[in-house]
């Protein structure tokens, strides 16, 4: 790899001048989660998807995006997000279990509705902006891994082992932490490291 990870002391002396993207067309969750991180972050809100492509810019960090919403879905504005290049981290936040569909979609975590605790949602968008530090091949192999372990948590093993997709991201992820796993053994970050040493 071309880029160094950064150091836990890298990452606890990150600047909190993230700019937060919040996108769902239920207004009061909008601006639930708003309130939620304004004192951290400087937070934009969009209540529909037309909205979040006027508020997408070069200045957005993360995302959190609803999955579901009416004339332009989430999927959409994914879409356009990628379409633009735009470097940034991208949370679905949905209502909708996740189904294997999700292994088409380019985004970084999966959040499921309901999120009533603050602490949840800080933790997702911190978790994103370290993220962002990491290399592309490094965040390749952490977006794979979250959709997995989504996978994992609603669908039974035969429905795994009869998918062919769950199986291609398996090989990936396999092919992935193989050529990391000499950078993942210096990282001082508990999560990270046990994504590389899961048992798989």
């Amino acid at each position: 790899m071309s880029e160094s990870l950064p150091s836990a002391n890298d990452i606890a002396t990150m600047p909190k001048d993230a700019t937060v993207l919040i996108v769902d067309d239920e207004e009061p969750i909008t601006d639930a989660y708003a309130q939620w991180l304004e004192e951290d972050y400087n937070v934009r809100t969009a209540y529909s998807g037309s909205e979040a492509l006027d508020e997408l810019d070069e200045g957005v960090d993360v995302v959190l995006l609803d999955r579901r919403m009416p004339n332009l879905s989430g999927e959409d504005v994914l879409a356009r997000i990628h379409e633009q290049g735009l470097n940034c981290r991208v949370a679905l936040v949905s209502a909708v279990e996740p189904d294997f569909d999700i292994l088409e979609l380019g985004f970084d975590a999966y959040l499921e509705k309901p999120v009533s605790k603050a602490e949840e949602l800080l933790e997702i968008v911190e978790t994103l902006l370290t993220r962002s530090t990491y290399d592309a091949q490094m965040q390749r192999f952490l977006s794979l891994a979250n959709k997995k372990a989504a996978l994992e948590t609603k669908k039974s093993p035969e429905e795994l082992d009869a998918n062919k997709e769950y199986a291609d991201l398996t090989a990936e992820l396999a092919e992935l932490r193989a050529q990391l796993s000499d950078t993942a053994g210096t990282l001082d970050d508990d999560d990270l490291r046990a994504e590389f040493y899961d048992g798989d």
